[in-house]
């Protein structure tokens, strides 16, 4: 019982951790991986937000210990301009924030990207405010096993983040590399609380700021990535959804999609400021009418051609986010066959995986390594 509620507290945990291999990834890859096949990249979306509350430091060090090469952080601003981790703004979802009556006065009403919300929003709190608040997981009917973590974990910022990934790369001897995805960059300026500056300040201090750097830098947005390639060369992906247009062209009267973005020509484009695309995997292969997975699009060999490299969200193990052919029996919230699920989309040629499961992505990229040596 000691052991358990030490590691609970660690954030690592005992009986809920699932095993995890014992070679270091670095070291295995390098063992499997030829120059005939290509390598694939984990990155621990939110973390390992399978198994802890999403975007939490416990999160995103057992999605190091899992085998993720690279961590995920979502940033927003808080009222005195500092990047934290949070997947939105509106933080009554992620935090405990309602249980607290000194902050009641905060709920309110905002229209971001055009959608009203009602809630508690980062930027209208300090940084100090915001660390007496503590994570609470999003998806508590889907994962009901993570709330055990409910109200155990800091907000954490942007910076410790960066931290974790230098200590845990030193204390393994392989490269952590992080994603932070700027979000709602066109909402955050509108408010005076631009993203990119802070951003790039952050990488620049902990010496990332250059095109070597173990850094990945997202957006749904295309100004503020073609902004920083202008600041920057730090690498950059450019995000894209299954449907809609970005919002900062939307906002701008541009009507430009994100099936103009994956297009050939707007691929081409894309690799004029960015180095990687981000597609919905259903943009890679679609669900057949079914519900099965269907046959793949051309968009990774059109990326390749356009000299991007391809990586795709979201990979998760419950039912209810897989194809039928990959599930099991036990209902929507039961894992299902994520690894089958993953060997499919390897297959097409893709360059990375964003997973709320990096240890399954990470076996089923061994597998996959070994199967072609």
């Amino acid at each position: 019982m000691k052991l358990l509620a030490l590691g609970i507290l660690l954030g690592v945990g005992v009986a809920a951790t699932p095993s995890v291999a014992t070679a270091s990834p670095s070291t295995l890859d390098r063992k499997l991986v030829t120059k005939k096949v290509r390598t694939v990249t984990v990155f621990g979306h939110r973390g390992a937000s399978g198994y802890r509350p999403e975007h939490t430091l416990a999160a995103y060090r057992l999605a190091i210990a899992q085998g993720a090469d690279v961590i995920e952080p979502d940033v927003v601003s808080t009222k005195d301009g500092v990047l934290v981790a949070r997947h939105e703004n509106e933080i009554s979802g992620t935090t405990d924030v309602a249980d607290h009556p000194e902050f009641a006065d905060r709920k309110a009403t905002k229209t971001t990207d055009g959608t009203a919300v009602t809630g508690w929003f980062t930027e209208d709190f300090t940084l100090a405010e915001l660390k007496t608040l503590r994570a609470k997981e999003r998806l508590p009917q889907v994962r009901p096993g993570n709330t055990i973590y409910d109200g155990r974990f800091e907000v954490p910022t942007l910076d410790e983040v960066i931290a974790l990934a230098k200590s845990e790369s030193r204390r393994l001897g392989r490269r952590i590399a992080i994603a932070p995805e700027t979000k709602h960059p066109t909402y955050f300026r509108s408010i005076g609380l631009p993203l990119e500056k802070p951003l790039l300040r952050s990488l620049r201090h902990a010496g990332w700021d250059r095109s070597d750097a173990p850094v990945y830098v997202q957006s749904f947005e295309t100004t503020n990535l073609k902004e920083i390639a202008r600041w920057s060369r730090v690498r950059l992906v450019q995000l894209t959804s299954a449907s809609g247009a970005p919002y900062d062209l939307v906002a701008q009267g541009d009507p430009t999609t994100y099936a103009d973005l994956m297009s050939p020509a707007g691929l081409k484009g894309v690799a004029r400021y960015a180095r990687w695309i981000g597609p919905d995997k259903a943009s890679v292969i679609p669900r057949a009418a079914d519900g099965t997975l269907g046959d793949p699009t051309g968009l990774v060999e059109d990326a390749h051609r356009a000299g991007l490299k391809v990586v795709a969200y979201t990979f998760r193990a419950e039912n209810q986010f897989l194809p039928v052919d990959y599930r099991s029996g036990g209902g929507l919230a039961a894992q299902g066959d994520l690894a089958g699920e993953l060997r499919a989309y390897f297959a097409t040629g893709l360059d990375g995986v964003f997973s709320d499961f990096p240890d399954i992505a990470f076996a089923a990229r061994k597998d996959w390594y070994r199967a072609r040596r």
